[in-house]
């Protein structure tokens, strides 16, 4: 079957394993569980890396048993919980004592939502630890978007903010004042990218007597190389139709392996 994307896919074999030149760190209810300047960067699916942590950088203190083992391509996890005073986060990581893959022993990988928020270095980081190999570059432009639905103008922009974003399908951040605020009914939805930061706004389009719903967001304060999007609005090219420079986008499928907008 014919690839018709018109935007790079991230390649990067499962199982891959890079050093994490930053420092990592995690916490839960108000205690650091985890800090580290020896993290590994470990792909188990191709789209993004997981964190495997050294046992040695885990607070061995907060550290909770758990059912026995399981079997992974990594070699075999021991399940253990955390406890920090009331708080309780049964299986929230996987230990390899000994693995195949040269480096990983001795490691722990968390499950994200076990923690209560990660960092790197002294910065936040949200859904998932951000891939080195994954460009995301926000660039002005002059040239003409307009998001349709169902024939409905609902935006049209002759300096939107377009940003490329590597696995996804560029995305058009148009200023407000291009934005038809009539059709749009505010949500409450949230969604949160490690490239970008969390969401401030979501909207759904009323057309008609349907309403679409989610097809919109915006960031307020976004991460620091995505300031140019700043209070801009972008709508999902997988749900509307998309013209540039007059001409019509394909829609893209909505990808199930990447986190964000």
């Amino acid at each position: 079957m014919p690839d018709h994307r018109d935007y790079p896919q991230v390649n990067v074999q499962v199982n891959h394993v890079e050093p994490v030149p930053r420092r990592i760190r995690a916490v839960l209810a108000g205690e650091t569980v985890l800090d580290t300047t020896q993290a590994r960067y470990v792909w188990e699916v191709p789209y993004y890396p997981q964190y495997y942590i050294p046992l040695t950088d885990v607070r061995a203190e907060l550290l909770v048993p758990g059912d026995g083992t399981e079997p992974s391509p990594r070699g075999t996890v021991e399940r253990y919980g955390l406890r920090v005073g009331d708080t309780d986060r049964p299986g929230a990581l996987g230990l390899l004592r000994e693995s195949p893959i040269d480096g990983l022993g001795g490691t722990a990988r968390f499950e994200w939502d076990a923690l209560d928020a990660w960092y790197e270095e002294d910065e936040q980081v949200f859904v998932h630890p951000r891939s080195p190999y994954v460009r995301v570059d926000a660039l002005r432009s002059t040239r003409t978007v307009r998001v349709e639905r169902d024939g409905t103008v609902l935006a049209e922009s002759s300096s939107p903010v377009m940003v490329f974003e590597t696995g996804l399908p560029t995305r058009y951040y148009l200023n407000r004042t291009d934005v038809d605020f009539s059709r749009l009914v505010p949500s409450d939805t949230v969604t949160a990218c490690p490239y970008k930061g969390t969401t401030s706004g979501y909207w759904s389009a009323r057309v008609g007597e349907r309403l679409h719903p989610d097809l919109a967001w915006c960031y307020d304060f976004p991460s620091y190389p995505l300031t140019p999007v700043a209070g801009l609005i972008a709508f999902y090219n997988e749900r509307v139709d998309l013209f540039l420079d007059g001409q019509r986008l394909g829609r893209p499928q909505r990808p199930g392996t990447r986190s964000g907008s």
